[in-house]
């Protein structure tokens, strides 16, 4: 007789065996769909490498932030940073590497010169697949030991031995930088690389008897400088004394022409004054000047009988010829009335905004002059 199965626990069983297939199918898919996907994240680029079939090699076109999707079997993704990259090449073993990295070219005179140079870079993310096509690396700092800083060097030898040792220990370090600068931005920017900034860090290092020899120029240089600025010192303190000195030479000149002007004024009026008087001199005026003067007594003895000053022949008295004397103050008149004008021309000059007025000469009329004759 055949054993009685339960319906119940058939049952069961099925439902257990779907239960288990469906978990393991969905593992399974979990488990293909996490090796079938990869994240790209910010600051990076992804590149799609193909491993087989016909279309093998690097994909051109990069991959962006986001989720990729590819089958592993045949393709292979490589992440770049596309971040600033930041790398010193230097002596000094707390800083960097633990050995020593610094960097040594050469100038025009074949001087050694050894620098600590830093350089902070990035990659073009459109580059990335050339870059990669080219090093099959996608370690930055490793291309950047490597590649790049093999290219930093070259630079600078090729910059450097065109110049001389002092004009890049002094004032040329900035040029030989840019100049490097330039030639690292057409070399390597061909295959990817931004160079963001390249510097000299700290102070280059010399040969010690070039160095002795550039610090002595550098001082017979700064002492040459001083000299020449004691003699530019000395030129304008002579110019300055010459200067003072023909400051006080036109002071005591317009000085002495001042006292002339007024000893000249002074004798003009005197003269106008004796020519006036000379034209005064007439018998009337000649004997009531006498009467002016007398003191009323008469002499004690009188020989002829008559008055003194009061009956002497004035008709001798000589006089000044009338006409002449008028020709005489038309002359001091003339003369007059030109200083004046060019005291006038003088002010004009140290005030040119001061309106021309006329001149006003004055003449001798019978209102000035009472003692004219008609």
């Amino acid at each position: 007789m055949p054993p009685i199965r339960s319906v119940g626990s058939d049952a069961g069983r099925s439902i257990v065996g779907r239960l288990i297939l469906a978990v393991a199918l969905v593992v399974g898919a979990l488990v293909l769909f996490s090796s079938c996907t990869a994240r790209v994240d910010a600051g990076h680029v992804g590149i799609r490498v193909k491993l087989a079939g016909s279309s093998r090699g690097v994909d051109d076109i990069p991959l962006v932030t986001g989720w990729v999707f590819y089958n592993p079997l045949t393709e292979q993704l490589v992440m770049f940073p596309t971040s600033v990259q930041n790398i010193v090449w230097t002596k000094d073993p707390h800083e960097g590497n633990p050995h020593d990295e610094s960097i040594t070219f050469s100038s025009a005179e074949g001087a050694n010169i050894n620098a600590d140079i830093g350089l902070s870079f990035h990659i073009e993310p459109t580059m990335a697949p050339h870059l990669y096509l080219r090093f099959r690396k996608n370690d930055l700092m490793e291309l950047a030991n490597g590649y790049v800083r093999n290219a930093v060097r070259e630079a600078f030898n090729v910059v450097a031995s065109r110049m001389p040792v002092q004009d890049i220990y002094g004032a040329g370090k900035g040029q030989v930088v840019a100049d490097v600068n330039k030639r690292l931005q057409d070399q390597l920017g061909k295959d990817g690389f931004i160079v963001d900034q390249l510097t000299i860090n700290g102070a280059l290092r010399l040969p010690e008897s070039v160095a002795t020899a550039i610090n002595r120029a550098l001082e017979q240089k700064q002492q040459a400088i001083q000299a020449q600025n004691r003699v530019a010192q000395v030129e304008a303190e002579a110019r300055q004394a010459v200067a003072q000195a023909e400051g006080q030479a036109n002071a005591s000149r317009e000085r002495a022409r001042g006292d002339a002007d007024a000893r000249l004024i002074t004798a003009r009026a005197e003269a106008r004054a004796n020519l006036l008087l000379r034209r005064s001199m007439s018998p009337q005026v000649m004997q009531y000047r006498a009467l002016e003067k007398w003191n009323g007594k008469l002499p004690v003895m009188n020989g002829n009988g008559s008055l003194p000053l009061l009956t002497f022949d004035a008709t001798k008295v000589i006089k000044e010829d009338d006409a002449e004397v008028q020709k005489l103050l038309k002359e001091i008149d003339a003369e007059d009335a030109t200083q004046a004008d060019a005291k006038k021309d003088e002010g004009k000059k140290d005030d040119p905004l001061k309106k021309d007025e006329p001149s006003k000469k004055d003449e001798p009329s019978k209102k000035d002059d009472p003692l004219k004759k008609p």
